[in-house]
């Protein structure tokens, strides 16, 4: 029987740069570390877009214990970002090139008796043949994930397929209720006469459906198909019911091999007009996208992480998770099963291209162990193969390396559809819109550029012109710093009720368009990127409905939480808005119930009834008293109660309004009195002491006045406002780059070299 120890204490580690591979050998240039581990827990979140990017060390003893003579000793990698290689004993037993999937290698002769040493070298910097290359979160490195050392029998289910199982279960529902399982296995070293027997057991432990076949025919291959008389169907977080699946190799009385996971049975379509159908019932998926990494611990993230970011989830009330942008760990996505997810997953095909071939090979090989090794999971319908890829320029091999990734995981799995989640300034009618079986967008419209009501213009167009195509909502959402607050809320305030409005909108325009067969708010939680300041918060994207240390909840989690959780709720709105330099102020409250009363300072102040208001989850209560020193509310809905406090104080609290250190003066027409004839050739001959096009964006942005200078042009190629902190990601890019990468998101791209002449002219007038 198979046998599988985690290697999780008695690592050292180093970033120090070695000669050779080292020895387990302790001493000050190693530091002692527990994996899961990342080298940028904390210079990968504090801002400044300077974080380790580099090869590093892990060394440890590997003592594997007796073991039966001819058993196979595995190492299994869940997660090593973003290359590896691997050393049992000074010798190379591997390799892998991908940050977020699970690698195996069979390192048994490279063992000895006893002293084995095992050292893996981990690199997280830049190389143009391993994605992601260029994206809005940090490339954290190390061995972020679990460590196992398996021994199996020799003869077992396949372990060196791409990390997969070795064992695959798909479903069918037939016409009486029954459910038709195609259950398939790959077995290494079968011999004549062994067997591969499957058990289908319901929750209860009870054996409800079983088969054998043998394990010797076809090279190993296995495939039977079994039935479940009237199944319990995996109605999505409503009933996540799950059989569980045993699959064993045998050999006359004795199990040599055994693998188990949950199966959900359950059908789903999309209907263009209708929306996403699950088991024959409309369900229009609402939910969230989810990056991995917490405060202070990066993406190096235990089991019990993993479990409070699905429980709050599930406590928002979404029914569906973009696990964006990269192969997540396989406990979520066992969550993700048992709590009844509808789950996008994707490879991390994201912002641009690289040209260089061996780059598409690893898209390749991303996407083919993205489908074997979560095959199993029946929380994923959808497979995406990139995401805003646009952001860096289209060309016809991006078209053809679309095409083929579309291709490869509809042939390893049929069962389920492609997707993509295209930049919000593709147009309509491209030919990328007919690459996968569904599409979605992201649309930031409302926050970037444009107004709120352009979201729901857009998505009506986009309808009326696609009648056949199923689309959705990838993306959306707006930054909220909970210190910032205002009783008018403006975009670009960063404030919590600025955020709180657009969800509000959001909500509601997309609960009265149920034919968006999903939506994903960006983000469930802030994450890190350490190239951005936005707000005044180094090194975050701050678009998260709850806060990086999953400790506090914005006023914009409710608004959804109103919209879709059956739980009852009530939340009041803007308590940290605690000091108010007001008489009298407007209370916004948030609820599911038919009707909120409000009580002030211990006395009734109105009841008001979801029927009479503008959207049923919001009740305004206008006019409310605040006495002098502090006024105690209370807001009762049904059997729910949520309360707070305010202080009346003279003068409004500075701190409560963010100002902005790169002001409000971006210029959006920058270019329109430029004419003709201006401008030098790019190309010209420049003066290397002062700024240039020629220069990287990190290099500008150093300098407050030609960061100033690129980020009015850009705003006005890009017809959208645009910080210096935004163009953060793109540090190592020259700005004929950077420009290049923009001309596709441009609706002001025309007579772009001109334009760039024109930057160049204006940055040589500045020295460095």
């Amino acid at each position: 029987m198979r046998n599988i120890e985690t290697l999780a204490d008695g690592w050292l580690f180093t970033k120090g740069s070695l000669a050779g591979v080292p020895a387990y050998s302790p001493g000050p240039e190693w530091t002692e570390v527990s994996v899961p581990h990342t080298w940028n827990a904390f210079d990968g979140q504090d801002g400044g877009s300077d974080y380790h990017r580099g090869a590093c060390w892990y060394v440890r003893r590997l003592e594997i214990g007796e073991r039966a003579p001819e058993s196979r000793v595995y190492l299994e990698f869940q997660g090593a970002a973003n290359v590896a290689e691997v050393y049992v004993n000074g010798c190379k037993v591997g390799d892998h090139v991908g940050g977020y999937s699970t690698f195996r290698m069979d390192v048994t002769t490279a063992l000895m008796p006893s002293g084995n040493v095992l050292a893996v070298k981990v690199s997280n910097e830049e190389r143009s043949d391993v994605y992601p290359q260029m994206a809005d979160f940090t490339f954290y490195g190390g061995l972020y994930r679990p460590v196992e050392v398996l021994v199996v029998n020799p003869t077992h289910f396949d372990l060196d397929y791409h990390g997969g199982p070795g064992v695959t279960v798909s479903s069918t529902i037939g016409e009486n209720g029954a459910a038709l399982l195609d259950a398939r296995a790959w077995v290494t070293g079968a011999k004549a006469g062994d067997l591969v027997d499957f058990q289908i057991l319901d929750e209860d432990g009870n054996e409800v459906a079983c088969a054998s076949q043998p394990a010797d025919l076809d090279g190993g291959k296995v495939r039977t198909l079994i039935e479940i008389p009237d199944a319990h169907l995996w109605q999505g977080t409503e009933d996540p019911y799950l059989y569980e699946v045993v699959a064993t190799v045998i050999r006359h009385n004795e199990v040599l091999d055994e693998v188990s996971f949950l199966h959900g049975v359950r059908e789903y379509r999309f209907d263009p007009q209708e929306g996403f159908f699950l088991n024959g019932r409309l369900t229009p998926l609402r939910g969230v996208s989810r990056h991995q990494d917490r405060l202070g611990r990066g993406n190096a993230l235990s089991l019990e992480d993993h479990v409070e970011d699905a429980y709050l989830i599930k406590e928002l009330g979404a029914n569906t998770i973009r696990l964006a942008h990269y192969q997540q760990a396989q406990d979520f996505y066992d969550l993700c099963d048992q709590l009844g997810f509808v789950i996008w997953a994707e490879i991390p095909f994201i912002s641009k291209m690289n040209d260089d071939p061996a780059a598409h090979q690893d898209c390749i090989s991303q996407m083919t162990e993205l489908v074997i090794q979560n095959f199993n999971h029946s929380s994923i319908l959808m497979w995406g193969i990139s995401n805003e890829i646009l952001i860096g320029g289209d060309s016809p091999q991006l078209v053809e390396n679309l095409r083929e990734l579309h291709a490869l995981a509809k042939s390893l799995d049929p069962t389920r559809v492609t997707t993509m989640a295209q930049v919000s300034s593709t147009p309509k009618d491209s030919e990328h819109n007919q690459i996968t079986d569904i599409l979605s967008y992201n649309h930031y419209f409302g926050w970037y550029g444009g107004h709120l009501e352009d979201n729901e213009a857009w998505l009506d167009d986009f309808h009326a012109m696609h009648p056949d195509r199923s689309f959705g909502l990838s993306e959306y959402g707006c930054e909220g710093i909970i210190s910032y607050h205002s009783d008018d809320p403006q975009c670009g305030d960063y404030s919590e009720e600025y955020q709180a409005v657009y969800h509000e909108h959001m909500a509601r325009i997309i609960d009265e368009r149920p034919w968006l067969w999903g939506t994903h708010v960006w983000n469930m939680f802030d994450f890190g990127c350490d190239a951005r300041k936005e707000g005044g918060v180094e090194g975050r994207n701050n678009k998260g409905l709850v806060t990086i240390d999953r400790k506090v909840k914005k006023d914009s989690f409710f608004i959804y939480q109103a919209y879709w959780s059956a739980e009852p709720m009530v939340h009041i709105c803007s308590k940290r808005y605690a000091r108010r330099a007001a008489d009298a102020i407007d209370v916004k409250v948030y609820s599911n119930q038919p009707a909120v009363s409000l009580v002030v300072g211990g006395k009734p102040f109105a009841t008001l009834e979801a029927s009479a208001q503008t959207d049923p989850h919001i009740f305004v209560f206008k006019d409310v008293p605040l006495a002098d020193g502090y006024t105690h509310v209370e807001a009762h809905a049904g059997d729910v109660a949520d309360s707070t406090s305010w202080q009346k104080v003279a003068e409004a609290y500075e701190p409560y309004t963010f100002v902005d250190p790169e002001g409000g003066n971006i210029v959006m027409n920058w270019f329109d009195d430029v004419s003709a004839d201006e401008g030098l050739p790019v190309d010209a001959p420049y003066d290397e002491s002062h700024y240039s096009v020629h220069d990287t964006v990190s290099v500008i942005l150093d300098n407050p006045e030609a960061s100033a200078t690129v980020t009015n042009a850009a705003s006005s190629i890009a017809n959208m406002r645009i910080k210096a902190s935004m163009l953060g990601v793109l540090g190592n890019k020259s700005l004929v780059e950077m420009f290049d990468q923009l001309r596709s998101m441009s609706g002001n791209a025309e007579g772009l070299e001109q334009k760039i002449a024109y930057l160049n002219q204006q940055l040589q007038q500045i020295r460095k």
